[in-house]
């Protein structure tokens, strides 16, 4: 909503006048904010910061590198409004010409406090991540690190914030930041460093509901629902039943937690973005509106929860040193992003079959849609994994088009395989004694309040030789840091299992497509594109569609003379294993093209096959491990 011409003057007499009640007075060396999100729905947050200074020179920094979006992500664009102010009077501040994201002002004698005032203005882009659409009419997720500023060169953990927050009337919120009270539509929160406050976001909506995930337990867990609509808040007693499972099979899989309560933040909606976030003592996991309540929605979602938490333990308490900044304008360094987001992607894959969020067949379908995915992924033949991690802040928010050809954020999935392998490896050099769980007891595990404890690639090498002792540097320098010419399979080979291929459509695979409406035909002819707009999202290099002349961002417009649907294309893969031409019209701006593929492979679908004598280790590692 534009901001109307008064809104200025009236945060400039705000100000002048006072701090809000809720922010409290001021306190020597506590800064005080609040936030007014009363204006939420029209996509407009109010604040107010009390800062302690003394006379000379201040800078004041807008938090730019946000943890877990491993990138400058700030969106410190949507900051308007900036008023500052001491002793009643308006001060001039400038903007850094180099470092955007600081400004610099003059504090004048007999000043003890300096009082900044501005104007958030939320997205309402679906696209990015926590700086694209938090907030509906009916809820919102508020990130912290977008309503805040912070003296320039300090290290977050040495800085005190006492924050309040005005909600909507009726709203209900959760968070894992301690309440200090709650007035009326004003929440007090007690004294948190500027790293709690900034990890510890906050959910409210008029149609909200929280399950307790671990009842009679000392920690609490609980799913903090905000919806747009009531119908979806109906989560079944079965979802909650494995929620609760997933609970006790992390705390069996990393033998401890360093946390003293988690909270999965679950926005529901259709107008905001969709992905998840980690937290130390939360997450966001963002999705769609009805996906507590329609199967294809749910299924599409089964890895969500089970990553983000194991993000508690592997990327909040243990952090790469490149990731572990001391405060939010340090660059951060991301080559171990294979450990950060790589391993937990594989250990939400083995927690969500665990917990029964999805069945060990559903998991198998998993492994086998990203591996055969990875094995696509044709960027591996110029450039190695760990250039993917290290070049990460720039591919998340690359384009679908080419990212096959390029490589994306190949660490999640790559990942996965890379630690399956390793998991495998050590099941069999210790014939079944030890596995990964041990790894991770031994990095991960012990009890205690939230900390970060960083480490290098030595330090992950070490952990695994105190496992099973075997050439892990070697093992993963040669899949990390090489380039390779086909994606990591060993682990599932050596796991008693194949990548094989069927012309019936996985139901995993099937969910995706529902639930992200995108047509899925990279296992065949190479290409997948919008089901709703005919739009080529990509191609594979050296597929069937790329050898007639398909390229990315052109437009499906006619598969053999005939308008093109889902159901036609398919019909006309499915078609060629008897002989039968596949010629696409493509529109490209004003131009059109035919193209004929030379493909005769019908429909492609991945699945794993047992294979051989070897052991089913995948199912192993897949089992339920913790008392139901």
């Amino acid at each position: 909503m534009p901001l109307r011409p008064h809104v200025a003057p009236a945060l400039l007499a705000m100000l002048v006048a006072c701090a809000p009640a809720a922010a409290g007075a001021a306190t020597p060396g506590v800064i005080t904010l609040a936030v007014d999100a009363s204006a939420a729905p029209d996509h407009v947050l109010h604040v107010h910061e009390t800062f302690p200074a003394s006379p000379g020179a201040l800078s004041l920094s807008y938090p730019r590198w946000i943890p877990g979006e491993h990138g400058p992500t700030g969106p410190l664009t949507d900051v308007m409004n900036l008023v500052i102010v001491a002793n009643g009077k308006r001060l001039e501040w400038r903007r850094d010409d180099v470092d955007m994201y600081a400004v610099h002002l003059d504090v004048p004698r007999g000043v003890t406090s300096v009082e900044v005032g501005f104007d958030f203005m939320l997205s309402t882009t679906t696209a990015g991540f926590s700086s694209a659409s938090s907030v509906t009419q009916q809820l919102l997720l508020l990130s912290w690190n977008q309503v805040l500023f912070y003296p320039q060169g300090q290290p977050s953990d040495a800085l005190t914030y006492r924050a309040s927050l005005t909600l909507p009337a009726g709203w209900k919120f959760g968070t894992a930041l301690p309440v200090a009270g709650v007035h009326g539509a004003v929440l007090q929160f007690a004294p948190a460093s500027l790293t709690t406050l900034v990890d510890s976001p906050v959910l409210a909506g008029r149609h909200f509901r929280s399950v307790d995930l671990a009842p009679g337990s000392a920690i609490p867990y609980s799913i903090e629902m905000a919806c747009d609509g009531e119908a979806g808040l109906a989560i079944a007693d079965s979802d909650v039943v494995e929620l609760r499972q997933l609970v006790r099979e992390a705390h069996a899989l990393f033998g401890g937690q360093h946390h003293r309560q988690y909270r999965f933040l679950n926005p529901l909606s259709e107008h905001i973005a969709h992905f998840g976030l980690e937290h130390h003592e939360s997450s966001e996991d963002r999705m769609p509106e009805r996906s507590w309540v329609d199967a294809d929605q749910r299924h599409n979602q089964t890895n969500l929860l089970s990553h983000e938490f194991v993000h508690s333990w592997n990327g909040k308490y243990r952090r790469p040193a490149g990731l572990a900044t001391a405060n939010y304008q340090q660059p951060m360094k991301g080559e171990l992003l294979w450990v950060y987001e790589g391993l937990t992607q594989y250990l939400g894959w083995v927690l969500a079959s665990r917990s029964g969020i999805r069945s060990a067949d559903e998991g198998r379908e998993v492994l086998a849609r990203d591996a055969a995915d990875m094995e696509l992924h044709r960027g591996r033949e110029w450039r190695p994994l760990v250039d993917t991690a290290v070049e990460a802040q720039r591919l998340y928010e690359a384009r679908n088009a080419w990212e096959r050809a390029r490589r994306s954020v190949d660490f999640y999935n790559e990942g996965l395989l890379i630690w399956l392998d390793a998991d495998v490896t050590i099941r069999r050099l210790t014939h079944g004694a030890r596995s990964l769980d041990d790894f991770c007891h031994a990095f991960h595990g012990g009890t205690g309040a939230p900390e970060v404890k960083p480490y290098g690639f030595e330090d992950v090498v070490q952990a695994l030789n105190g496992v099973a002792p075997y050439d892990w540097a070697g093992f993963l320098h040669e899949r990390v840091d090489r380039v390779q010419a086909h994606a990591p399979m060993d682990g599932i080979e050596r796991g008693g299992w194949a990548l094989a291929w069927t012309d019936t459509l996985p139901g995993m695979l099937k969910s995706s497509e529902e639930a992200g409406d995108v047509e899925n035909e990279i296992f065949s002819i190479g290409i997948d594109i919008d089901r709703k707009t005919g739009l080529v999202r990509d191609v594979v290099p050296g597929s069937a569609a790329a050898r007639a002349g398909v390229v990315p961002d052109v437009t499906l417009v006619a598969v053999n003379g005939r308008h093109w649907s889902p159901t036609v294309l398919r019909d006309a893969i499915r078609a060629t294993k008897t002989g039968v031409p596949l010629e696409l019209l493509t529109d490209n701006g004003e131009f059109l093209r035919t193209g004929r593929l030379e493909y005769r492979g019908g429909l492609r679908f991945p699945v794993l096959r047992r294979s051989g004598p070897q052991p089913d280790l995948v199912d192993e590692i897949l089992r339920s491990h913790a008392a139901r």
